[in-house]
């Protein structure tokens, strides 16, 4: 088959998906005049039949996109046991972890546990540098300030804590909170310094919105959804800001959407993203800043386009039990060419994101997590990553068992 040829194909499966969503339009707008038993019946028959048309359009554009990318000389990527190494085991807490966050600088990693407390690690030699004992156990989420002076945590307390790494301790050895951000009124899932500055961060929340923080005030700046009709309409369980331009970020939901935000403008999302089928747990914006990533319940990650809102792959490995693990958290490599999922049953799939093809399960390799993958990130530089698991432990992985970008 021709490149003409494909791209032809590739054109035809866009247009088929954009009438088909007319379609479901027109007939939504219809469906307004009737009367509302008959139409919602009606409506649950067309919106199977057109979902099952949209799904297996979406699936067919999918491959001519992996087609034409075969087509244009690029071949999958391809990994063996021992290219994907795990050189350094974390072990010092007691609890399930729930979250970690890499610095800046790339050599320090900060991990929140089920145990209470926050440890700072340094990557190159596995030693701990901090262990904060929380105000509240039940912790969620942690992140690292861009310049690596400070710390943030949150969860079923509904308060975001700061605390700052050179403060001195207290006789018990314990660091004091420099900040409390209180003002969500459900649980913090979700935390996120703006990129180049420690005095602003974005948290979401079960009470389903996201707030942007001045921390040097402890106030809200900006309240996302919420009251709004365009915010999310479940516990929020993720956001990512974009690296590229800071105003903007993405927010994953448990009402199976995703959303996009400008900081400007808190009063309504600027993009509103389906296709999955259960809880957005992890969010993650592509290194172009254009693009972004999704993991889901449903066992699968999408790739979204914020500029036209298009979904443009799905990554998903079919179980013959139809009982898929859910994806848990997700992360790019630097290039944007490999994707890495965590999943609830212990797998963590590093997929090729332009062929949509898993190429290695980190699950599969010796010195695998023996639970859940809770967290996962990249460090700055693309030369390692990390993973956390509710069998207490943090792994860190490099190709080869060196450090190299890819």
């Amino acid at each position: 088959m021709s490149v003409a040829e494909l791209k032809e194909r590739h054109m035809a499966a866009t247009e088929t998906v954009n009438a088909l969503r007319e379609r479901l339009k027109q007939k939504r707008l219809l469906l307004l005049d009737t009367d509302g038993s008959i139409s919602s019946s009606f409506f649950a028959f067309s919106g199977f039949s057109l979902k099952l048309d949209l799904s297996w359009e979406l699936r067919s554009m999918n491959l001519a996109v992996a087609t034409y990318a075969r087509s244009q000389g690029k071949t999958p990527l391809t990994f063996g046991p021992t290219d994907l190494v795990c050189c350094r085991n974390l072990q010092g807490h007691t609890g399930k972890v729930y979250s970690l966050d890499w610095t800046a600088e790339k050599n320090r990693i900060v991990s929140a546990s089920q145990d209470g407390r926050l440890i700072v690690w340094n990557a190159l030699t596995s030693q701990k540098t901090h262990a904060i004992k929380l105000p509240c156990a039940w912790v969620m989420t942690c992140a690292f300030s861009p310049s690596g002076l400070s710390v943030a945590c949150g969860g079923l307390d509904s308060v975001c804590s700061i605390f700052n790494l050179n403060s001195p301790t207290d006789k018990d050895g314990n660091s004091p909170v420099a900040r409390m951000l209180s003002g969500h009124k459900g649980y913090v899932s979700s935390c996120q310094y703006v990129p180049d500055e420690d005095t602003h961060l974005i948290t979401s929340s079960g009470d389903q919105t996201c707030v942007l923080w001045d921390i040097t005030t402890g106030l809200r700046t900006s309240v996302f959804g919420g009251e709004f009709q365009s915010g999310h309409t479940a516990d929020v369980l993720s956001v990512s800001i974009n690296g590229s331009n800071s105003r903007m970020f993405v927010s994953g939901s448990g009402d199976t959407t995703a959303r996009l935000w400008d900081t400007r403008v808190a009063s309504r999302a600027v993009r509103t993203f389906h296709g999955h089928e259960g809880d957005v747990n992890s969010v993650k914006f592509f290194p172009d800043g254009n693009r972004f990533g999704t993991g889901s319940n449903d066992g699968t990650c999408r790739l979204f386009d914020i500029r036209t809102g298009h979904q443009l792959q799905v990554y998903q490995q079919h179980h013959g039990d139809n009982d898929a693990p859910h994806v848990t958290s997700i992360a790019f490599s630097i290039s944007g060419r490999l994707l890495f999922a965590g999943y609830s049953n212990g797998d963590c799939y590093v997929w090729d994101t332009l062929l949509a093809k898993m190429v290695l399960d980190l699950g599969s390799l010796h010195n695998s997590h023996g639970g859940r993958i809770s967290c996962l990130g990249l460090s700055s530089d693309g030369s390692a990553l990390c993973t956390g698991s509710w069998d207490t432990t943090l792994k860190i992985w490099a190709f080869g068992g060196y450090r190299r970008v890819i």
